[in-house]
C-alpha cells in the first residue's frame, strides 16, 4: 500500500505541469484516489461471494488504515441536507439540471462530500 501510494506520487511529480510542491495536499489527493480505488475493488470482490470475502476485508482493512489522514466526508443524512438547500439556493426543480446541483456542490464543497452519494441524492431528491 505505501509503495503504491509513492508509486502514484511520483507518477504525479513527473506528468506535465507539475508545479514542483510535494506536499501533504498531493499526498492527501493521492490516499483518496487510491482508497475510492480500493472501496470500489472491495464491492467487486463481495460480488464474487465466499471466494472474494478475504481479499474485501483485506482491501477494506487499508481503506481503514488510510482514513486516519483523510479528511472526514459528511453522512448521508448531512449530505442529503446540504443538496436540499442547494437545490433551493439554484432553485432547481427540473431532474434533468441534476448535473447543475452536483456541480456546484462539488465545486463550492466538494473536500467533505462524497461525490457518489451527492450524485445518487440529488437524484433522488428531483426525481
Amino acid at each position: 500500500m505505501i509503495r503504491e501510494i509513492e508509486t502514484q506520487v511520483s507518477r504525479k511529480c513527473a506528468e506535465p505541469g507539475f508545479d514542483g510542491r510535494v506536499d501533504d495536499d498531493l499526498y492527501v489527493d493521492v490516499m483518496s484516489s487510491f482508497a475510492k480505488k480500493m472501496n470500489k475493488a472491495a464491492d467487486e470482490y463481495d460480488g464474487l461471494g465466499a471466494r472474494g470475502l478475504d481479499m474485501a476485508a483485506k482491501l477494506r482493512w487499508e481503506v481503514d488504515y488510510l482514513s486516519r489522514w483523510l479528511p472526514t466526508k459528511l453522512s448521508e443524512e448531512e449530505t442529503r441536507e446540504v443538496v436540499r438547500a442547494a437545490i433551493a439556493d439554484l432553485s432547481v426543480e427540473d431532474p434533468k439540471m441534476a448535473g447543475r446541483v452536483v456541480g456546484h456542490l462539488m465545486k463550492t464543497r466538494g473536500g467533505d462530500l462524497d461525490g457518489a452519494l451527492v450524485n445518487r441524492i440529488v437524484r433522488e431528491e428531483l426525481g
